[in-house]
């Protein structure tokens, strides 16, 4: 098994596993010194986490903590997470520095614009998440009606906003997956344009499904950005294939 050579990047199996081994180790270091930047201005990270709630809710913005280690887990919560997007630069980069020896030589000079697409829409996604929060915060209150006092732990509510912005930054990755598969001739720009109606049917039930706050506004505001994704992709497939 060690003596396989990969044709592509002539590299060994074991190469290829040192490699992945590598990578991680850089990938892990990065997450774990920006992590320890996040545990020690935990209190602004805080800050900035809770202003849609306050946002939503002006007059009653505040957490309750029923267990004494609440904060504990909380803090070490935000550090874990927060290093996990600082370093989202290191950790997409280390990425596609695994992927480029299996690539060609045409393929490898769109590395660093896929990384950079790839950071740049994550980021978008969990920015757009951000300030959806606060309306789906909003929108969940006044569905509970209005004798209900919301006092939220803050893990609970810290959970759900992370997952929220997980998953609009990892939704927002559908151009750069569809530019790639359309660059390895898995589908043509021609094929996805035909199939637009399909797409936005399963872009509407994907955006209805996986949004965390199940508000309307939320599944709005990931499904629209993803449209105009789905047709900017087939644009920028067509004009890189030329």
């Amino acid at each position: 098994m060690a003596r396989f050579r990969d044709a592509a990047s002539g590299m060994t199996l074991a190469e290829h596993l040192a490699e992945a081994r590598h990578r991680f180790l850089l990938s892990t270091v990065a997450v774990m010194s920006l992590g320890v930047v996040a545990f020690l201005i935990y209190p602004q990270i805080l800050h900035v986490l809770q202003q849609p709630y306050c946002r939503a809710v002006p007059r009653h913005c505040t957490f309750l903590v029923t267990n004494p280690l609440d904060g504990l887990t909380l803090r070490i919560k935000i550090a874990f997470f927060g290093g996990l997007l600082f370093a989202s630069p290191v950790l997409f980069w280390q990425v596609w520095r695994f992927i480029t020896p299996g690539l060609k030589a045409k393929e490898r000079r769109y590395a660093v614009p896929f990384v950079a697409a790839s950071l740049t829409f994550f980021i978008a996604g969990v920015v757009v998440a951000y300030f959806s929060f606060g309306h789906a915060i909003a929108f969940l209150q006044a569905i509970g009606g209005k004798s209900l006092i919301s006092a939220y732990n803050p893990n609970q509510y810290l959970t759900l906003f992370l997952l929220m912005m997980f998953i609009f930054g990892v939704t927002f990755e559908f151009p750069v997956v569809l530019v790639a598969i359309e660059l390895a001739g898995l589908v043509t720009p021609n094929q996805l344009l035909k199939s637009w109606r399909y797409a936005l049917i399963g872009i509407t039930i994907a955006s209805a499904v996986f949004t965390p706050s199940g508000d309307p506004l939320s599944m709005m505001a990931l499904a629209a950005p993803l449209t105009i994704f789905y047709f900017m992709s087939i644009g920028i497939g067509k004009l890189l294939r030329r």
